[in-house]
């Protein structure tokens, strides 16, 4: 298990933990007020008002989002990776967006159950409120603070790349690209999956077909990104051109999900309630698509030269650097051991 060594390191973490552990508290009171004042009648109506599902998703989805942060946040120390870490910065600052958002949607869901008689304490909206926006104040603490210990630990970076990697300026560049590659595959799975989470518990309705599809699309949604590494991995351009296509299959996916959202009126008020989450995610997850599309055609153009033995045969030592014990390039020369993270040029 790799521990952090260095001050940075464990600041990073440590910042990293103590967030999680409060916006999950706070979530989880805004969460547990709110669902024992919601009346049991709610829950025979036919169908459920797509209202008393707000909260629960938004909690569902901070606690997949920050334990898949604090992982990624390990992750990227263990291999010191900084464009890792860089993302991960940004990925909190998409979750102060989405708890700047959640606001609204809750007050207006608050506000929707209250019209209909479905809340037992009229008051629940002014006690839940204090806690709904101390938690996008914390994340943008935490970013700031994160933004300072990313620029610390770049620094403290450089010597261990300095060590590790060859002074061939071209790998280095074909590296950071698969770098960056495998760092966007693990944010597509994030929003893939909450956006099509969100989806499925407001949106559709159990007896619809597309709730059926919609969820065969969550595992294979892990196999695609999945296939996208050992693609990568083993250089396979007929694997890999068939990934680019499905990329572009998903963002059409997404467009279309985007542009219906707003042009769907027969499910307008089953949309309304996390119209503007949706949304969100929607527009990064094209982003992100854009982005990963760009970087896998990179990652192809880079087969066969030379990559392929610096990500498929390292191993780690006790210090938690990567070592290769032969050159890729003369199998009977010692090189340079070659670090799992990379300078950015």
């Amino acid at each position: 298990m790799y521990i952090p060594k260095t001050g940075w390191s464990w600041a990073f973490l440590t910042i990293a933990i103590l967030e999680s552990l409060l916006v999950l508290g706070f979530e989880g009171y805004v969460f547990a007020l709110f669902q024992n004042n919601v009346k049991d009648i709610a829950a025979d109506m036919n169908p459920v008002p797509t209202q008393t599902r707000t909260i629960p998703t938004y909690l569902t989805l901070f606690i997949f989002g920050h334990v898949f942060f604090v992982g990624l946040v390990y992750d990227a120390l263990r291999l010191k990776n900084t464009i890792q870490i860089i993302g991960l910065c940004i990925f909190n600052l998409a979750l102060l967006v989405y708890g700047a958002i959640q606001i609204d949607q809750i007050k207006e869901a608050n506000e929707w159950l209250l019209n209909q008689g479905l809340l037992e304490d009229t008051t629940v909206w002014s006690k839940i409120q204090p806690f709904l926006i101390a938690i996008p104040c914390i994340l943008a603490l935490c970013t700031v603070l994160m933004s300072i210990i990313c620029w610390k630990l770049y620094d403290e970076f450089a010597w261990t790349i300095y060590k590790h990697i060859s002074a061939d300026v071209r790998m280095k560049r074909r590296y950071l690209t698969y770098q960056i590659f495998v760092a966007l595959l693990k944010f597509d799975f994030f929003f893939f999956l909450g956006f099509t989470v969100q989806f499925i518990v407001i949106v559709l309705d159990t007896a619809d077909i597309e709730f059926k599809l919609t969820i065969v699309v969550i595992p294979l949604t892990i196999l695609f990104l999945l296939a996208a590494v050992w693609a990568t991995l083993k250089e396979n351009k007929w694997l890999m051109s068939f990934v680019i296509m499905l990329f572009f299959a998903a963002l059409a996916y997404f467009l279309f999900k985007l542009v219906r959202m707003y042009n769907d009126k027969k499910r307008e008020e089953l949309y309304l309630p996390a119209r503007r989450s949706l949304t969100s995610f929607a527009v990064i997850t094209v982003i992100l698509i854009v982005i990963t599309i760009t970087n896998a055609i990179a990652c192809t153009i880079n087969f066969n030269k030379g990559l392929k033995p610096h990500i498929t045969k390292s191993q780690f030592d006790g210090d938690g650097d990567e070592k290769h014990p032969m050159d890729p390039i003369n199998p009977h020369s010692a090189v340079q051991p070659m670090s799992s993270r990379m300078e950015i040029d």
